[in-house]
């Protein structure tokens, strides 16, 4: 199947990709992730983005859109794919639209989280990650050596856009630019609409059985 999710950031969109990788066998596409590695790498592209990702700001379509095509081209997406974090915008959904009808492989499915502000701040302004892939919460799932990865034992870190500032930044440039892509994709008939704010293994049944009935 081939799967958007949407929610502003914190929602679990990552958390819920992960599982659907593990059950399914797709690839998750997060242009995120994709970025993020680019900036470790001090690429061409990563060093463009950083000042935008930093401040919790969109990166460019005409950067993101590039991405996304030779992405959704490679082998592995052949059976079906999950687009994480893409498309944000309006212009991304209709380049998106021209991309799938190039390759014909058209979304069957559009999993919408939503979760109250306050909590989205809450979860997101307390995560901490690890060089190695793991990733923690100040409040909810602390490391066991304050500071330090349980996994690999190196030092843990904030990501620049998730203070507080910058996540409440991020989240009114959801609403004010990806917010519309609701109405968007609600036209279609396969947009649904998921509580966030449940346990992560009760919105995963939820999501099974929801891709059972559209598969």
């Amino acid at each position: 199947m081939n799967i958007i999710l949407f929610g502003p950031p914190g929602a679990g969109k990552g958390t819920q990709a992960k599982k659907l990788v593990d059950f399914y066998g797709i690839p998750q596409i997060s242009t995120g992730d994709i970025l993020r590695a680019n900036v470790r790498a001090e690429t061409e592209l990563g060093l463009a983005a950083k000042a935008f990702m930093d401040r919790g700001d969109l990166v460019p379509d005409e950067v993101l859109i590039g991405i996304i095509k030779n992405r959704l081209n490679e082998p592995d997406c052949t059976k079906g794919f999950i687009l994480d974090g893409y498309p944000r915008t309006l212009p991304q959904a209709n380049a998106l639209g021209v991309i799938l009808e190039e390759i014909e492989k058209p979304i069957d499915i559009i999993l919408n989280f939503e979760v109250p502000d306050e909590e989205l701040v809450e979860r997101t302004s307390g995560r901490l990650m690890c060089k190695c892939g793991a990733s923690y919460h100040k409040t909810f799932n602390p490391p066991k050596k304050a500071g330090i990865c349980d996994i690999c034992g190196a030092e843990v870190y904030q990501r620049a856009d998730d203070t507080e500032e910058a996540v409440k930044n991020r989240l009114e440039v959801y609403k004010k630019q990806t917010q519309p892509l609701i109405d968007y994709y609600k036209e279609t008939g396969i947009l649904v609409t998921l509580d966030g704010t449940k346990d992560i293994n009760e919105v995963f049944e939820g999501i099974k059985g929801i891709l059972t009935k559209f598969a």
